[in-house]
């Protein structure tokens, strides 16, 4: 066992993130991640100016976030009735320091394996290779349970192991034998992607309909000659109870016919969403799935993060966000504690309790919940948003989720780097 020799459970956005924290301070480390081969999966995703400055402080910068997306200006929801709700600029558009950014998840993942690879080496990254638990061992470290692709099992051992392998976390399940099953709170997404000349700003991303019934709509590139743009589309619907979500697959591909009917009324002067929905050419079913929190994310030399330890319903815009600002957590405990278990147990009490309380918050439709309030008012057909909900309301309802997920402007502005600079394990900077 290599000295202070940390084992990563998955390569996805977390995983990857917490490699390159790692070499940061100085850690070696290798990630094990189940698929054979890294393939850039998924559609829109948002990366909030939290998660935008840890970034930057890794060496990603904006050159590095323009190639794969584009700088939010806004966030917005609208109500059935194409009225304006409630619009806030976002970013440094709003005075933040950093920019928020709407990118191509895949296209970012595969950045983020880039730069693993240039930075720490071809063999950072083991695929092929499945965590299918974890044995503490006696002198204090971990041994992770491989399962490689072609059937073999083996065990790999290091001074810590971080569970970054998602909702259906094995390491999880081991710590936690006892969690309820995985939690479908009533709704289907689709998602999918477009070409057309975007809406408002021109980088706006919006909530449009009600809290059953809507769709969220944000660009993911910069604009093409023609000034169009790659749109991502999120259409939500919310089902009774006995509807068979079982058979929604994560990412399951679906032809636009299997429920694009289910929008038909969203029809605007400045959108036609059911024209949208028909110029894409590949759409996803995803059921709007979390798991309850669970009092720990730690088991000595072992810990989760990422959809491991919070997976959350994506009405916030911050789970990618929120993995990421869980691996420079860790990279800050590692410069206080060490690579030992204590590290790990500072960086349960900094974020498991807060955390958990906003994927709680996401489970009542996060700031969504906007929309919500409008529909129990009044029905969502209104002509003055002020005499229903008024804009101090709104504001006040806006900030508090934002100061949950922790990303309030004036806080995270004033805030000192996560990591700081030169910052070694043993030779903090």
């Amino acid at each position: 066992m290599l000295q202070d020799h940390v084992l990563i459970a998955g390569g996805g956005i977390g995983g990857l993130t917490l490699a390159l924290t790692l070499h940061q301070i100085g850690v070696p480390c290798t990630v094990l991640e189940s698929a054979r081969e890294l393939r850039p999966l998924g559609v829109g995703v948002n990366l909030q100016p939290n998660a935008v400055r840890e970034l930057e402080d890794l060496g990603i910068g904006e050159d590095d976030l323009d190639a794969i997306g584009v700088p939010a200006r806004e966030w917005a929801l609208v109500g059935l009735n194409g009225r304006e709700i409630y619009s806030e600029p976002r970013g440094r558009f709003a005075g933040y320091r950093w920019h928020q950014y709407a990118v191509h998840r895949g296209a970012f993942h595969m950045m983020l394996y880039r730069k693993v690879v240039e930075r720490l080496g071809p063999d950072a990254v083991k695929t092929g290779c499945r965590v299918s638990g974890y044995r503490r061992r006696d002198d204090g470290a971990a041994t992770a349970l491989v399962e490689e692709a072609d059937g073999r099992a083996r065990a790999c051992t290091g001074k810590l192991l971080i569970g970054a392998d998602g909702i259906h976390s094995q390491v999880r399940a081991q710590m936690h034998p006892d969690q309820p099953p995985i939690r479908w709170g009533g709704t289907i997404m689709w998602r999918g992607t477009a070409r057309a000349l975007p809406i408002r700003t021109g980088s706006s991303f919006v909530g449009l309909g009600t809290s059953r019934h809507r769709v969220v709509l944000y660009p993911i590139s910069h604009p093409d000659e023609q000034g169009q743009v790659t749109v991502n589309w999120i259409a939500e619907k919310t089902f009774d109870s006995d509807h068979d979500w079982t058979r929604s697959g994560w990412f399951r591909p679906v032809d636009l016919s299997e429920f694009a009917h289910e929008f038909d009324g969203f029809v605007y002067d400045w959108l036609n969403l059911p024209e949208l929905l028909a110029t894409s050419q590949l759409a996803y079913e995803n059921p709007m799935i979390d798991r309850d929190p669970v009092a720990t994310w730690v088991d000595g030399p072992v810990a989760l993060m990422g959809d491991a330890a919070h997976p959350m319903y994506p009405t916030g815009s911050n789970g990618a966000s929120q993995a990421i600002v869980d691996a420079r957590i860790i990279g800050q405990s590692m410069l206080a504690h060490g690579v030992t278990p204590a590290a790990l147990r500072a960086y349960d009490d900094a974020l498991c309790k807060p955390v958990s309380a906003v994927a709680m918050r996401n489970r009542g439709a996060g700031p969504f919940g906007l929309l919500g309030l409008v529909e129990e008012r009044c029905g969502g057909q209104f002509d003055d948003i002020n005499a229903v909900v008024p804009a101090a309301e709104r504001a006040a309802f806006m900030l508090a989720y934002q100061q949950a997920a922790g990303f309030a402007r004036d806080r995270l502005n004033s805030a000192p780097r996560t990591v700081p600079a030169g910052g070694r394990v043993g030779k903090p900077g």
